[in-house]
């Protein structure tokens, strides 16, 4: 497949997103930490190939492959690009006299929850989503609005900077619970439903052969299972972490400390 004819803007956009942390690397005279430097070289694949395989999947019909992209640039590209950029990258523009209070108001909790949650169920509504489906600007805009709102949705899980903070590891656990909600109120109706929701699914040959019903079945599936596992995955390393604090947190003598408490405890001390 030729990319760079068929979709150069997404070349030429991942150019320029490396072009600028590259930039900001030597502003800062500073460089990430190797493991950044791969969730940020990860979050960049994950672009090209969320907006150019699956995309053309999903162009040619296929229903549950537009699942699967939209989970793609909600559940996945966000955390990546988030645990790729260093805390002292943002700060300077974040925590600006400008910049600062509008920070601390979309990355507050509730604020990000409530605003992925209307940006996803709406883009879901059929008369909205088959509007994406014809209108190519207004596809566009919608995939850059679910990686924008997806976030600000993951910030108080992998905030980077002090001053605008994580959750504890107890409330990540409820935030993550409750964001089963607004994702089942849009999986639900697309699996359980008896006819094809969305008419452009009709008009034309899906692209793998399949009923567009048992293809709205599918991605229904995908976002419904796809979603509830990516999640209970996240919740168990959370709950792990929470774990290993919860036992550095326990009075030992010094004498009685094993060598993997005594790292578990330094490791601790390290990142306060």
């Amino acid at each position: 497949m030729d990319i760079f004819g068929e979709h150069p803007s997404i070349p030429i956009g991942i150019a320029i997103l490396i072009a600028i942390y590259l930039g900001a690397c030597r502003a800062a005279g500073r460089k990430p930490t190797r493991r950044q430097a791969m969730w940020f070289a990860l979050a960049m694949g994950a672009i090209l190939f969320t907006q150019t395989e699956l995309d053309e999947l999903a162009d040619a019909r296929l229903f549950s492959m537009h699942m699967l992209q939209h989970l793609m640039q909600a559940f996945v590209i966000p955390p990546l690009i988030l645990l790729g950029t260093p805390g002292w990258m943002l700060a300077p523009w974040m925590l600006s006299r400008p910049i600062k209070p509008i920070a601390r108001l979309l990355t507050n909790p509730v604020i990000a929850f409530l605003i992925f949650s209307a940006v996803f169920v709406t883009a879901h509504f059929p008369p909205i989503f088959d509007r994406m489906c014809r209108d190519e600007n207004f596809h566009i805009f919608l995939h850059l609005l679910f990686m924008a709102s997806g976030m600000l949705l993951w910030w108080p899980i992998l905030s980077q900077i002090p001053e605008l903070p994580r959750l504890s590891y107890p409330a990540q656990i409820l935030y993550l619970f409750l964001l089963m909600i607004p994702m089942t109120a849009v999986a639900a109706p697309i699996t359980l439903a008896t006819r094809v929701i969305y008419p452009w699914y009709t008009e034309g040959p899906n692209g793998w052969g399949l009923k567009a019903i048992d293809d709205q079945v599918l991605g229904g599936l995908i976002m419904w299972i796809g979603q509830g596992t990516y999640l209970m995955i996240v919740f168990t390393f959370i709950f792990f972490r929470w774990s290993q604090r919860e036992d550095c947190d326990i009075p030992v003598p010094p004498a009685a400390m094993t060598p993997e408490l005594r790292v578990l405890r330094s490791r601790r001390v390290a990142g306060s």
